[in-house]
């Protein structure tokens, strides 16, 4: 017998990467199809979809007790998902929380999970029912509306798809990660999906910009703030996108502290985890300012408490959030569903249109299912009309007649009925012979030819259809409309190192060999006039601190080589070091040539157009160049002015409308007052034009300012430390380009001029630094006011050395207290 069946085997050559070729390809669009993707027309994954399924034909409907969720899984389970009961109960859970689902699909009673990423409780413990919502995804589904397909045993029936009034894929979103592709739709907001979609009805042709009018983005059930709009606007016009969400928060203002407040988190963000995560940071000194973390979430809502120390700035802090913790996340959009058994990655209008255009498809499957069964009725009402109008005929026929079936025939033959009239009839109670009862047959006969023909009416009317389509997306909406949960702003800044670092006020030294760092300004105490001043930075023997100046940590620094190049570095990335620390070489930080040296520093929070950037030249040329010209520099520096061949780069300075002269000062003790409009601005490599002559050879430029007024106060300080503070209106108004008047009655004593500084600002001290490196702080309003033509009073003692710079700092909130017992 075994040899007979071998005879009769036919025996095929199969490749097994072929075989393991096609099995993986049935495997992978079975998890695609029947596992981890949904469906575009309801929105569903089969499990999702056979649950609420499940529940329907249990009678669990929103209006009827709560039943186990075992008895729920069992069903779904036996019936149709044959896969393990810990999967459905967890996807049955999802649909309860209202913190996954944007319009919850089951009620649930019990313990169903926490947003802290608690499991709900067994399935023996939890309860559940259907929401209206599901209600409204499988109404009409026993009106003949969605195909049926066997089950997996082929015992039963279930839907293909569900009618589903709801357009519950964009509404609730869905993720999954099927074989070689993955789905990611973010939830949005009922009412703007519904306008949309009556918009859509009503212009088929519309475009994605005139939708946007009305969905404004997606809108998680755990609230937040969504950045940018030009992610949404990708996904929503390609199938993909990525966009950026935060946690919304609020600052709380204590007498001694600030308190951060989480009130909302990202979506699908655990809130006990980030909490730890907050804590652990904060632990390790990654985020600095952090004093403590508490979770104070209750009933009402999330609240996590972050108090930060005294110090400590929440700006900074919050922004070091952001960055280093899930307080901020990109979600990833990915439009990717199912339709008609094929995977596909859909626009936001495609969407749209496939749901229009099943909710068309139900519509008009109802519509007939519903015109059949008036005909069928209306049938059955005419046979029983002419029954009523011969009424003693048919019970004298049905008397004479031996058994139903003889009577059956002899009503057909008799009156022309159909079986099914003449059934009726012989079915027919004796009460409705009455007159009331003949009424009532013939109004609802009426009413079915009303009916029918409404019915006949939307067949033949496509707008009659969309009528129904929108007035039915209406009353959905109305029904489950709520208010926006999630902020959407329309830029993103994405957080940079500058968001992390406190915009707090600095020194700025560099020294002659081109060294520079930067100090808190609170380092340098103010001293008495006439001191000896603390030493601001040790310099090497052949070394001294050349120049300096105070700025915010976020501003701009440009450098203005004696070349006329110009380069551009944030306040920030010059490296903070100790009072006597030398610094960085600044060649490490800037691209600077070894012929180049740093002629002038310049500070700016803007590069705005009304500002523009003046260039005061050790011969006396002047150059005026609008700000924004400036504004975005190569690494490699640009071409600030175009100098003479001996001549170099003195200083610069920023121009606003409200500054109406310029002021320039020579080594001699000669200036020069002109008004700002005698230099027009000029292109970026332009040269310039004469803003002073000088009377010897040996002269040439020390300083420049700017004046605002007359009332303003130019204060002079000589090689030996001798300064004055002189009303700028001493020194006549003459047109650019003349030899000007005495600004400092020079000496012996007091050695040549050294630098001019606008003391106008009653709010700003003065500092000077020698040739050594000293440096102090003096009170402006300690130096005395005198004419244009003295020498002034002893600022601070040199001794063998010389003044090297002065400039101007804003003065201390709280004078000496907090440096009381320094020497």
């Amino acid at each position: 017998m075994s040899q007979n069946l071998l005879d009769h085997t036919e025996v095929v050559d199969v490749k097994i990467d072929d075989c393991i070729k096609d099995s993986y390809l049935d495997y992978s669009m079975s998890v695609i199809v029947g596992r981890a993707l949904p469906d575009a027309k309801d929105g569903l994954k089969p499990v999702h979809r056979r649950i609420l399924y499940a529940m329907h034909e249990l009678g669990v409907g929103s209006r009827a007790k709560y039943k186990k969720s075992a008895r729920i899984v069992g069903d779904v389970i036996g019936k149709y998902h044959p896969h393990g009961d810990s999967a459905v109960y967890e996807a049955l859970v999802r649909m309860a929380q209202d913190f996954s689902m944007r319009l919850e699909l089951v009620d649930g009673q019990g313990n169903f999970g926490s947003i802290d990423g608690d499991n709900a409780a067994a399935m023996r413990y939890t309860e559940a029912r259907m929401t209206q919502a599901s209600e409204e995804i499988l109404r009409d589904i026993e009106k003949d509306t969605v195909d049926f397909v066997p089950n997996y045993d082929d015992t039963l029936k279930e839907p293909d798809v569900l009618p589903s009034r709801i357009p519950n894929l964009l509404i609730n979103g869905s993720s999954g990660i099927a074989v070689g592709m993955a789905t990611s739709i973010p939830p949005h907001r009922i009412d703007e999906i519904i306008d949309a979609l009556v918009y859509m009805i009503e212009h088929k042709d519309c475009e994605l910009e005139e939708l946007m009018e009305f969905i404004k983005g997606p809108d998680f059930p755990t609230g937040g703030i969504i950045f940018g709009k030009q992610g949404i606007m990708e996904a929503y016009r390609t199938g993909r996108g990525r966009i950026k969400v935060r946690a919304k928060v609020h600052i709380e203002q204590t007498k001694n502290k600030d308190v951060i407040v989480i009130d909302e988190v990202p979506y699908q963000v655990n809130k006990a985890r980030l909490v730890e995560q907050i804590s652990e940071l904060a632990r390790e000194k990654v985020i600095e300012g952090i004093a403590e973390v508490r979770d104070e979430s209750d009933r009402d809502g999330i609240r996590v408490v972050i108090e930060l120390k005294r110090d400590a700035m929440s700006e900074i802090v919050l922004n070091h959030l952001y960055k280093s913790t899930t307080m901020e996340n990109t979600f990833g959009i990915i439009l990717l569903a199912i339709n008609n058994k094929e995977p596909k990655i859909f626009t936001l209008i495609e969407l749209l249109k496939l749901f229009i255009s099943h909710r068309k498809t139900i519509v008009i499957r109802r519509t007939i299912f519903e015109l059949e069964k008036a005909k069928a009725r209306a049938h059955i009402l005419e046979g029983l009309k002419i029954a009523l109008d011969h009424i003693d005929e048919v019970i004298a026929l049905i008397r004479a007649s031996k058994d139903t079936e003889y009577a059956k025939n002899a009503l057909m033959s008799r009156f022309g009925l159909s079986e099914l009239q003449s059934k009726a009839i012989l079915e027919m109670r004796l009460q409705r012979l009455t007159g009331l009862e003949r009424d009532k047959i013939e109004q609802e006969y009426a009413e079915l030819l009303a009916q029918i023909e409404f019915l006949n009416a939307i067949l033949r009317s496509e707008e009659k259809l969309n009528e129904i389509i929108k007035t039915e997306l209406l009353e959905v909406k109305d029904k489950f409309s709520s208010p926006r949960k999630t902020d959407i702003e329309d830029d993103y800044d994405a957080i940079d190192i500058e968001d992390l670092i406190p915009n707090e006020q600095v020194v700025v030294t560099m020294s002659h060999r081109g060294y520079v760092k930067r100090v808190p300004l609170k380092v340098y105490e103010k001293q008495n006039r006439g001191g000896k001043g603390k030493i601001s930075g040790n310099t090497h023997d052949d070394d001294f601190i050349e120049s300096f100046f105070v700025a915010n940590a976020h501003d701009t620094i440009m450098f203005v080589t004696n070349r006329g190049q110009l380069y551009w570095l944030k306040v920030y990335k010059i490296p903070e070091a100790g009072r006597t620390a030398i610094g960085k070489a600044v060649v490490n930080l800037i691209q600077i040539q070894q012929d180049e040296k740093i002629m002038a520093t310049i500070t700016t929070t803007d590069f705005n157009e009304d500002k523009s950037l003046v260039f005061f030249t050790k011969n006396g040329i002047v150059k005026r160049t609008n700000l924004s010209e400036y504004s975005n520099i190569r690494s490699v520096g640009v071409r600030a002015i175009n100098l003479d061949e001996n001549d170099e780069l003195v200083t610069a300075k920023i121009i606003t409308p409200n500054v109406k002269e310029l002021f320039i000062a020579t080594y001699e003790g000669m200036c020069i007052r002109f008004g700002v409009d005698d230099v027009r601005e000029i292109g970026r490599v332009a040269r310039g034009v004469t803003g002073i002559r000088f009377k010897s050879g040996g002269d040439y430029v020390v300083g420049a300012v700017s004046i605002g007024s007359d009332g303003d106060k130019l204060l002079t300080v000589s090689e030996k430390g001798i300064g004055k503070q002189t009303n700028a209106e001493s020194y006549r108004l003459q047109s650019r380009g003349g030899k000007g008047v005495i600004v400092m009655k020079l000496t012996p004593k007091t050695g040549k001029l050294v630098s001019v500084v606008n003391v106008n600002d009653e709010n700003m001290d003065l500092m000077v630094l020698t040739s050594g490196g000293k440096m102090i702080r003096v009170d402006t309003q300690a130096i005395r006011e005198a004419g244009r033509n003295t020498s002034g009073v002893k600022i601070v003692n040199v001794g063998n050395e010389k003044v090297a710079y002065a400039s101007q700092c804003p003065k201390e909130a709280q004078e000496d207290e907090v440096f009381e017992g320094e020497e």
